[in-house]
């Protein structure tokens, strides 16, 4: 993970859709986590193809724990109105690794510049309002190896603290991948090795990212 990333960033977990009728024209924003700009691309393809007969397919995308990465497309529409404004909504959530697509079904009435933005803006916040995000914190993932006897006790730790263990080895030993909030670290190094009277070893691997599903 590059260090410099932030402290935390929302992602969604659940994708979700929503719908406003704005002067007879219908938007639907369709919401969808992606995890690089090919799946941005191709799930911008599926909604204009499942909504081929639609006027307009505009998108908007993020990418990256920074926000690396960010595009946006007004299908036709009057340049500013549509995608800027859907990638503002998206900035301003801090929601990263999210791409949206507003599809308008236009309804013969014209909105002028400050309604077409108003309605793409209120159409991405009603596809949030009905997906599920959470934010990813920074922490840090740790290798740790004990004997079979340990193996309970820190699973129990872990489940006590809320942590899940990851990838685990079985051989002669126990080896456990541990991802933790970065300030919990000293803490549950210490609590390990209580618990297994120092048989086990803790390693540090790298610095990551991990959801806090408290806020999910």
């Amino acid at each position: 993970m590059e260090t410099g990333g932030p402290e935390a960033y929302r992602v969604l977990i659940k994708g979700g859709e929503g719908e406003i009728v704005e002067k007879k024209s219908r938007f639907i924003a369709t919401v969808r986590a992606v995890a690089c700009e090919e799946e941005a691309l191709a799930f911008i393809e599926e909604m204009r193809k499942k909504y081929w007969d639609a006027r307009h397919n505009c998108f908007a995308y993020v990418l990256g724990a920074k926000g690396e990465t960010v595009r946006f497309g007004d299908d036709g529409e009057p340049g500013g109105t549509a995608g800027r404004p859907m990638l503002e909504v998206l900035l301003g959530e801090e929601i990263r690794n999210i791409a949206v697509v507003v599809t308008r079904y236009f309804g013969g009435v014209l909105l002028g510049t400050g309604g077409l933005v108003r309605a793409y803006t209120q159409a991405v916040k009603a596809g949030l309002e009905n997906a599920q995000t959470a934010w990813m914190r920074r922490g840090c993932e740790l290798k740790v190896e004990t004997d079979y006897n340990g193996v309970g006790r820190i699973l129990y730790l872990l489940g006590q603290r809320g942590i899940e263990a990851g990838h685990a080895e079985y051989g002669e030993a126990v080896s456990l991948q541990v991802t933790a909030p970065r300030e919990a670290e000293g803490a549950l190094r210490r609590e390990i090795a209580e618990a297994t009277n120092g048989r086990a070893a803790v390693k540090f691997v790298r610095e990551t990212y991990y959801i806090d599903k408290k806020t999910s």
